[in-house]
């Protein structure tokens, strides 16, 4: 559980919906990119490698322009189990906000990834609904006092480029490749059913307690 001993430490489980998960099979390629709009709306980038999903939190999101160098800040491992988690994290839980799945797919390495992460470029292809073709990310010198790791994300160039100018990608396809719901769409249904389980918690709690005072008169 070492890879993901950072995950569980910061989340209560039975607070968050968030799944505990476990590590998965080492030779999976999965990759997914969740829009959450936590205190900062940012784009997670999680790549499955290891039994784990490697995760860099994208501040201002994937660009199709290759002259678009997008700050990629690593974020702690995740489970394979979040790729289907989208819903909201409630207030004062860690990642507080409303998590969607904004993109999700297949990802193929270009070389080694283990070594690629070791030296700091990552080469790679993703196939999406959203997102395809290469793509790096680059890791940057660290600076004093910083925490965590920073890379930027790269689009390369390719047939799967945009130009300049163009509608962004961001723009043109804001919606949930799960539900198809916006993120507004997704909180309100989030608090639909957190308000049906604590009708069904009440209910219950109700009949219990009539159960127990019936069985106090016998």
């Amino acid at each position: 559980m070492v890879g993901l001993a950072t995950y569980h430490g910061k989340r209560r489980f039975g607070v968050t919906p968030e799944p505990r998960g476990k590590p998965g099979k080492r030779h999976g390629h999965a990759f997914v990119v969740q829009k959450h709009a936590a205190r900062r709306l940012h784009y997670d980038l999680r790549l499955e490698l290891d039994g784990v999903m490697k995760s860099w939190a994208v501040t201002r999101g994937p660009s199709l322009v290759p002259g678009d160098k997008r700050l990629a800040v690593q974020v702690e491992d995740h489970p394979v189990e979040y790729n289907r988690f989208e819903g909201t994290i409630p207030q004062g839980e860690y990642g507080a906000g409303t998590v969607m799945i904004w993109d999700r797919g297949r990802w193929t390495p270009e070389g080694d990834p283990a070594a690629g992460l070791r030296k700091g470029h990552l080469s790679f292809r993703l196939r999406g609904k959203k997102l395809s073709g290469g793509w790096h990310l680059v890791r940057m010198k660290k600076k004093s006092g910083e925490k965590r790791a920073n890379w930027l994300l790269i689009k390369a160039r390719d047939e799967a480029a945009q130009k300049p100018g163009a509608r962004g990608i961001l723009e043109k396809a804001p919606c949930s490749v799960k539900s198809g719901r916006t993120l507004d769409e997704i909180a309100r249904a989030s608090e639909k059913r957190k308000g049906r389980a604590t009708q069904t918690r009440n209910k219950s709690a109700r009949g219990r307690k009539r159960s127990r005072s019936k069985a106090g008169r016998n």
